[in-house]
């Protein structure tokens, strides 16, 4: 293995032609066909943003916000997620110039394979993987305890605690794997139906618990800084923490940035929608309107909801596990608890479709490019989704959403997904520097300055996640690397194409 080759990177134009060639056309590199099949070019920026919103608004939102308010930024937990909204931002103009230049499913993988190098790009897939993988399944699972609570439905095969095999989240899963293997238009119709309820929602209890704030519950707006539990241990001090020396404390700034980090988990998977960009008719114009159209609408009910629920009650009173519900029956609004409980079920069954679909694409790419095996990336003839991939998936997801117990390893989708956006913020630069007549229907504005704002923000959130965070993830990237080294390597397609002739005998 010669490190020259592991910087191998893919040309953009050897992508844009692989996103065109019939299966049944030759390879003009390769003189076969790949064999892959084509996805089918069916959206529009209405279904990007639906796309995007349906995965976006679930379990950050109704979950997170109580939690976060009440362990480490009080009211000032609307500032956490501003925080995170300027984060994703900064990255999404930086995704709405690669998506709309070069449109192809894999999104930061593929942006990282025609920048960086093959074994960056592999890195980005694993990463991915992970991101995408992990928050269906934590998703899965709060959808479960969600149905136990609204139905009363038993908490052994429901509840996220005291339950030995979750049944509830493996059924949510392989029903929302069929629809996300029978095709995207039926992926969309199912996505734009659950947004539609759940937008609605949220703006129900902007509207209505309104005039149940008491300003009152806003002060102090950010509680003064305090000695975090001394009981906690090193390994969940935020890592800035950990390398300064500084004691680790909730609340005040530092709580703030903290809780922006975790809550970044609400904002993770609108870069799904560039993974959708080979699906969509006109990539050029409609990706910047997706992505951004997404970022823009979820922040403004994210900071709206924020507000109420924290007016309507004191910070400290805040559930941890429903919030949204529980703060309305708190002011004797029982049915409008109920009905917003409903809304997080559609909610989350959204975010977890929309992850299977995501999952899928990522496979494909990486397949189509023989870093994985090509199997993985077979089309279905008439269904036009990469069927294998995605039954893999459902399967990984169904196990972990119920078997397993997940809840500090929803910080690892965080990491996750500032990654990927640290890695698209440099695709630009480079591809700025190498390709500068790209022909870019969108361009970020000015770079380099927004780029380099966004590497600077993804870098200081991931250094306010726990130092236990990052060592899973290291760990998680190491076994990545294997696998690259027995498989990967050997089977990359552009390594094939640029390897010199090996004797023969």
């Amino acid at each position: 293995m010669r490190f020259a080759e592991l910087l191998r990177t893919k040309p953009v134009e050897h992508v844009l032609k692989q996103n065109r060639t019939d299966p049944t056309t030759p390879d003009d590199d390769t003189g076969r066909g790949t064999g892959d099949g084509q996805l089918h070019q069916n959206l529009r920026a209405r279904d990007l943003v639906g796309f995007g919103v349906g995965i976006v608004i679930g379990t950050g939102i109704f979950t997170l916000t109580g939690l976060q308010a009440k362990e480490n930024a009080g009211p000032g937990v609307v500032i956490s997620f501003l925080i995170a909204a300027a984060v994703s931002l900064l990255a999404a103009l930086c995704y709405a110039e690669l998506a709309a230049a070069v449109p192809t499913a894999g999104s930061s993988y593929t942006y990282a394979y025609s920048t960086m190098g093959e074994i960056f790009a592999w890195i980005i897939a694993w990463d991915l993987i992970l991101e995408f993988a992990l928050g269906g399944a934590v998703v899965a699972r709060g959808w479960s305890g969600y149905m136990a609570g609204v139905f009363d439905l038993p908490e052994r095969w429901f509840a996220e605690e005291g339950s030995v095999v979750n049944i509830g989240a493996i059924a949510i899963v392989a029903v929302l794997g069929w629809v996300a293997m029978r095709g995207i238009r039926e992926s969309k119709w199912v996505t734009n139906g659950l947004v539609v309820i759940k937008v609605t929602v949220c703006l129900f209890v902007i509207a209505v618990g309104a005039f149940y704030v008491d300003t009152g519950n806003w002060v102090p707006f950010i509680p003064p800084s305090q000695p975090s539990d001394a009981d906690s241990g090193a390994l969940t001090a935020p890592l800035w923490q950990f390398v300064t020396g500084v004691e680790p404390s909730s609340f005040g700034f530092a709580g703030i940035l903290v809780a922006a980090a975790v809550v970044f988990f609400a904002y993770s998977g609108f870069e799904a929608v560039a993974n959708l960009s080979e699906e969509t008719r006109e990539p050029g114009r409609d990706m910047p309107r997706g992505l951004l159209g997404t970022l823009g609408l979820c922040t403004l009910l994210y900071v709206g909801v924020c507000l109420v629920i924290t007016g309507m009650v004191e910070y400290t009173d805040l559930s941890e596990g429903d919030a949204v519900a529980d703060v309305f029956d708190q002011v004797g609004l029982t049915w409008a608890g109920i009905l917003i409980g409903i809304a997080a079920v559609a909610g989350l069954t959204s975010v977890i479709l929309v992850d299977l679909v995501a999952m899928g694409r990522i496979g494909f790419a990486i397949a189509r490019d023989g870093l994985l095996p090509p199997v993985i990336g077979r089309v279905h003839p008439r269904w036009g989704t990469p069927v294998v991939m995605t039954v893999l998936t459902i399967v990984g997801v169904a196990l972990l959403a119920g078997l397993v117990p997940i809840t500090v390893l929803a910080e690892m989708v965080s990491i996750g997904t500032l990654f990927a956006f640290l890695v698209v913020s440099i695709a630009v630069l480079v591809l700025r520097r190498t390709r500068p007549e790209m022909e870019r229907p969108f361009r970020t504005p000015w770079v380099p300055l927004v780029p380099i704002a966004s590497i600077v923000c993804c870098l200081g959130l991931m250094a306010s996640l726990a130092v236990e965070t990052w060592l899973r993830f290291v760990v998680w990237l190491l076994l990545g690397l294997l696998v690259y080294a027995c498989y990967g390597y050997r089977h990359s397609r552009l390594r094939r194409v640029s390897a010199p002739a090996e004797p023969v005998g």
